[in-house]
């Protein structure tokens, strides 16, 4: 039989508030455990929330992002439920009422087609503590610095049907929050988490099928890998006679093994009830028209002026413009070298590929994005070819300068004298006696190929340094003279 995947995400997007959703506290990263929950956090006896506006806005900021309905009357309403980081016993959250509607993002696809995934709803909450298991023999530790945060919970439609879309969506999700500045985004921190509803079907079946939801998946990788895993689990389950169980599971991403945790709870299981201690949230369009006012430029805006005004590819700009932080470094390289096709092949190319290995951010990178401009402008004025751009570059990242100092300090400076250049290739070929007999042998539209050859040979005796386009010319005249 062939199955059809059907997928739903719930993420978890912390605001960049200063302070939590109830309360004065602190919501910095990285405090010593229990120093930034206030006695309203933990609902003492006696206190009293009060609503953080920033949060409101940041909200509605992300809803007018997937061109969604703002609820201009929001309602809190208490989730109840007991664990051990949820002090209070119930979670302030939205559930008739919530503060984005419907809206939708467009992923593009491996085909080169975009897919327009449904949003159901955004809605507030203030986030629980942490539970902490690894380092108590026998026991949790617990530690409520996290609970009230702000966060919006965005929950997608099941529209997603296979792993890699799902990644698709949660990257296009993580990339508009991150151009708005409503969150930094940072899964390690659990800034931006997610839950994954996984179920099959038939193809061809309208009906959906039971659903599992795999909790709190904190890479793209970890995702794309839980969701595969359940995919199979699912199938093997079906096609052996057996029964899918909605549950919660965990997912873990470094033994790449998945558990049940609990059996799935349904919304009334929680005792849903309004909040009594806060009143409906009121806006008007003013409000909203004030706040789309101070938009930024957003990723699918971004990548139709990056194609039109740099002349990139779908697929160059779809990478360069997905990110903030990518896009900035490439503009401001771009500016240093006035070349945006050269910026965008090394930032694809060796940038990328340094990141990768060290494992950072395009905004940790040990080499400015002034300094890869530098490094650019010595390829396009000749004083470097691109081969010695890349040891350059590899030193400019081990924090050996910039490219002119390198440049100078190694003697890496390309060799442009025609002169010079015409006595190693003298040197060469005279020194290649067969290959220069092969070379006169061979049909006229065959001999570009041979090339290659006497290239490398002038390049090894020049030490690399030799200007390749030269070389080329120079190589191509002397032996094509030899076949008169």
């Amino acid at each position: 039989m062939q199955w059809e995947t059907v997928i739903g995400l719930e993420i978890h997007c912390q605001l960049a508030t200063e302070s939590k959703i109830f309360s004065g506290a602190s919501t910095a990263f990285g405090a010593e455990p229990n120093t930034q929950a206030c006695a309203v956090d933990l609902a003492l006896p006696g206190t009293l929330p009060v609503f953080n506006e920033k949060a409101l806005e940041m909200a509605v900021k992300f809803g007018l992002a997937i061109d969604a309905e703002i609820g201009k009357k929001s309602v809190f309403d208490r989730k109840n439920y007991f664990y051990p980081d949820l002090p209070k016993g119930y979670q302030t959250s939205q559930l008739a009422h919530p503060i984005v509607g419907p809206g939708h993002v467009d992923i593009q696809l491996d085909d080169g087609t975009t897919k327009r995934i449904g949003v159901t709803r955004a809605h507030l909450e203030e986030d629980a503590g942490k539970s902490l298991h690894e380092d108590f023999h026998g026991m949790s530790g617990i530690d409520l610095n996290r609970a009230g945060t702000p966060l919006i919970e965005i929950v997608s439609e099941p529209d997603i049907r296979s792993a890699k879309e799902a990644v698709a969506y949660a990257k296009k999700i993580h990339a508009i929050v991150t151009a708005l500045g409503i969150s930094d985004g940072d899964m390690s921190q659990g800034s931006f988490r997610c839950d994954v509803n996984v179920s099959i079907r038939p193809k061809g079946q309208d009906e959906f099928g039971t659903r599992t939801e795999t909790k709190n998946l904190n890479s793209f990788k970890f995702m794309e890998d839980a969701i595969k895993l359940e995919v199979e689990r699912q199938i093997d389950v079906l096609e052996d006679g057996g029964t899918i169980v909605q549950e919660t599971r965990l997912y873990n991403g470094d033994t790449k093994v998945a558990r049940s945790m609990r059996s799935k709870e349904e919304a009334n299981d929680y005792r849903y009830f309004p909040c009594p201690d806060l009143l409906p949230v009121m806006i008007d369009d003013d409000y909203i028209d004030a706040i789309r006012a101070t938009l930024p430029e957003l990723p699918d805006a971004r990548l139709a002026r990056f194609k039109e005004q740099y002349g990139l590819s779908d697929y160059d700009a779809g990478i360069l413009a997905a990110y903030g932080s990518m896009a900035s470094y490439f503009e401001t390289a771009v500016d240093a070298c006035g070349d945006a096709k050269l910026a965008a092949n090394w930032l694809l190319g060796e940038v990328s590929k340094y990141l990768n290995t060290a494992g950072i951010e395009i905004d940790a990178s040990p080499v400015s994005a002034e300094a890869l401009g530098g490094l650019l402008v010595r390829i396009k004025d000749n004083t470097i070819s691109g081969n010695i751009a890349k040891k350059v570059f590899d030193a400019m990242w081990n924090g050996e300068g910039s490219a002119d100092e390198v440049i100078e300090a190694k003697g890496l400076k390309q060799v442009t004298d025609s002169g010079a250049i015409e006595a190693i290739v003298d040197q060469v070929i005279a020194g290649a006696t067969p290959q220069v007999e092969q070379y006169k042998a061979a049909e006229p539209d065959k001999r570009g190929k041979m090339l290659g050859f006497f290239m490398g040979q002038v390049m090894k005796a020049s030490g690399g340094k030799a200007n390749p386009g030269q070389v080329n010319q120079i190589l191509k005249k002397k032996l094509d003279a030899l076949c008169d």
